[in-house]
């Protein structure tokens, strides 16, 4: 979904540049079920217009019929739609949820525009960013976001969205986990890609959605398939595979880099690594071995969750401590 916040962006910078006010929507909180991240970005014009989207029907209808009688006139407000706490709002949201809602109104000058490029090379996988928003006045700052944490995080006033392009899970090999794992990865909206060049072992597979790369992993790694929100996982127990993808991962800003295998096992591979890859143990500690929590997984199916929880972990800024 993180794509159709980049096209979302690349729609109101044309409005914008055409000398249109846009209203961004941006998600800030969910409560109960609710269709759409924190994050998720919604853009409107005053004639009508729009792009994104919210909650999946209701409450866009709604926010653009009350945009066309004049609402929204602020530089920021928020919204809360579902619970009947706004009297302007009685929408009742089919599952029970909540959505929190900041609405940004942006006229059509250079300052917003540059602030709009920006968030769009960041999207597009340029740079991560934080974006910080004081309340009400609407007051914008960018700066490099180099850590992992929620998406949307409030701190009296002050919003803080991080920015960034869409969560990539980079499969270093195929195997019934990896199998397992993609299909995790693609529902938690995980853009995901498989890189083996193993013909003996990709006949047959199948994975819908799937970017599929018949190359060393290593590779595409080496020649730019990781960027700051990317994890790369090995799962193979082939060292062919495992060892050369951490070797390239650990040179990149991969947000996490983890490998299965046993104590005893990964042991061993650090030791390698070390003596036969060069890593120093700067790098080594960048490298989860072995991978995932612990949860006493056993088939590929238990090994795949504890993988993804680990990654959903790091990104989210938790410690292991804290699970």
């Amino acid at each position: 979904m993180q794509y159709l916040d980049l096209l979302v962006l690349r729609k109101a910078l044309e409005w914008s540049r055409a000398g249109q006010r846009v209203w961004l929507c941006t998600v800030l909180a969910t409560y109960g079920s609710a269709p759409r991240a924190p994050g998720s970005l919604l853009a409107a014009t005053a004639g009508g217009e729009w792009i994104g989207s919210l909650s999946g029907g209701c409450v866009e209808d709604e926010f653009l019929e009350r945009l066309a009688a004049g609402a929204f006139p602020e530089p920021c407000s928020l919204v809360r739609y579902g619970d009947g706490s706004d009297p302007h709002s009685q929408i009742r949201l089919p599952c029970g949820g909540v959505l929190e809602v900041l609405v940004e109104n942006l006229p059509a000058d250079c300052e917003v525009q540059a602030h709009l490029r920006e968030l769009e090379g960041s999207l597009a996988g340029q740079r991560r960013l934080i974006r910080e928003i004081r309340l009400p006045s609407g007051e914008r700052r960018l700066q490099a976001d180099s850590a992992q944490g929620p998406r949307v995080e409030r701190q009296g006033d002050l919003l803080r969205l991080r920015v960034g392009a869409a969560q990539r899970l980079l499969l270093a090999g195929y195997s019934s986990v990896a199998q397992v794992c993609a299909q995790f990865a693609q529902s938690l909206g995980f853009e995901v890609v498989l890189c083996d060049p193993r013909d003996e072992v990709m006949q047959g597979v199948e994975l819908p959605g799937v970017e599929i790369r018949r190359e060393l992993p290593s590779e595409v790694i080496r020649l730019g398939g990781c960027h700051a929100d990317t994890a790369v996982v090995a799962l193979t127990h082939d060292p062919r595979i495992d060892d050369l993808a951490m070797i390239e991962a650990v040179r990149t800003e991969a947000f996490y880099i983890g490998v299965m295998g046993s104590k005893v096992t990964s042991s061993k591979r650090f030791e390698r690594l070390c003596r036969v890859g060069g890593l120093t143990d700067v790098e080594l500690s960048r490298i989860i071995a072995p991978i995932g929590l612990n949860l006493g997984s056993k088939t590929p199916a238990e090994i795949a969750l504890a993988v993804l929880a680990d990654i959903l972990r790091v990104r989210n800024g938790l410690a292991r401590e804290a699970i």
